[in-house]
């Protein structure tokens, strides 16, 4: 029975869809924009886009301006975000907005047409009630109304950008991979480091996309950070064969289990107010209480908070369901031993025994060793990545 109404569930909800494609044509073929948020620098008032009155159409022109001086997106996104200029989705008031630019923002400002005062509209449509993904349509079955508003940007400073972009395009050569990529993160912004080739180590990617506004540059030398994780590496060695310092990691991945279950335990009882409350708005939306586009918006926000909640319940159940930690701590110490004639850090050494390094901005990076039990990063020591000499401090923290 379940079945038979998910399928006539489906059947209306794609019929409404249909209606609502239909009327939203309909309104594009008048000349009135059907979107849910103007472009940058517009308003919308009774259907009809109309420059707004703020700084945002300045914005859009230096964004046109800067891009035919010979800046990239990048470049322009990077300007005008350390400038604390708000970002599109902040002045649209979307949730979690990013003050943000983007080397994207800026090309979706260069590549649309409305700033010429065209409305351009049903360039692109949802592939079916249940696949929200969108298909890109050919530009024959666009909608378009010419000069049905105020333009922001002439029509030849728009074709002019449109070939540049075209004439900049370039396959892009596979980026060097160095001895850190994709283990080594800044620990004060989590982003990925960035390999500088010119200082002969990493930088905070943060820093390096947006600047100092963002984050802190937390620059590394590489062979210094080698030194360090090597002494580091046989300082553990020599830890781990103590047996005092065994019993104070097991005690502490203990305790962490006990935690561990308490959050699972909680987290069960919050999924199930979740699926409680999706009852509670199918019944309403069967009354006509809350409208069709309400009820799928509350809905997809309730599953959004479902999925976050089970797979934070699965990767507790993973930690507890693993094999004991003191096996896996032995495990390590024999793969240690394995390299015990190491005299340099080799990809297969690092990524062997590392599963992530931070690096905070006074430069001490906080090493996670991997072990066979996800719960346990007994492990993390905290190391001087900065200076040849390796300073552990003796901290056991657990996952």
């Amino acid at each position: 029975m379940f079945g038979i109404y998910a399928w006539l569930y489906e059947q209306e909800s794609q019929r409404t869809s249909d209606r609502v494609k239909s009327a939203l044509k309909s309104r594009a073929q008048r000349g009135l924009f059907k979107g849910s948020n103007p472009p940058y620098g517009y308003a919308v008032k009774d259907g009809k886009l109309h420059i707004q009155s703020d700084d945002t159409p300045d914005i859009v022109r230096r964004i046109y301006r800067e891009y035919l001086a010979g800046k990239g997106f990048d470049a322009i996104a990077r300007e005008i975000y350390n400038e604390g200029i708000r970002t599109p989705a902040q002045i649209s008031n979307k949730k979690n907005a990013s003050n943000k630019w983007h080397g994207g923002t800026t090309r979706f400002i260069l590549t649309n047409p409305h700033y010429t005062g065209d409305l351009v509209q049903g360039r692109s449509t949802t592939r079916s009630v249940t696949n929200k993904s969108r298909n890109q349509n050919n530009p024959e079955d666009y909608i378009l109304i010419p000069n049905s508003h105020e333009a922001i940007i002439s029509k030849e400073d728009f074709e002019a950008v449109q070939l540049l972009i075209e004439s900049r395009k370039r396959i892009r050569p596979q980026a060097e991979k160095h001895l850190f990529t994709n283990t080594i993160y800044c620990a004060d912004c989590g982003r990925g480091m960035h390999y500088k080739a010119n200082s002969k180590g990493y930088v905070c990617g943060n820093y390096n996309k947006h600047g100092s506004k963002a984050c802190s540059n937390h620059l590394t030398r590489e062979s210094t950070l080698c030194l360090a994780i090597l002494n580091d590496i046989k300082n553990l060695l020599t830890s781990l064969g103590s047996t005092s310092y065994l019993d104070t990691i097991d005690a502490k991945v203990q305790k962490q289990r006990l935690l561990s279950q308490k959050q699972i335990n909680s987290t069960k009882e919050k999924i199930a107010a979740l699926k409680s409350k999706k009852q509670k708005a199918v019944g309403l939306l069967v009354e006509e209480v809350i409208s069709k586009e309400a009820y799928d918006e509350y809905i997809d926000h309730l599953n959004k908070q479902i999925h976050l909640l089970t797979i934070n319940v699965k990767d507790l159940e993973t930690h507890l369901n693993t094999k004991d930690d003191k096996t896996s701590l032995f495990e390590l110490k024999r793969q240690l031993e394995s390299f015990v004639e190491f005299k340099e850090l080799t990809p297969e050494l690092l990524h062997r025994i590392i599963k992530k390094i931070e690096i905070k901005a006074d430069g001490k990076a906080k090493v996670h060793y991997r072990t066979s039990t996800p719960s346990a990063y007994f492990s993390i020591r905290i190391i001087n990545a900065q200076h040849s000499t390796c300073v552990v401090i003796g901290n056991i923290s657990t996952g």
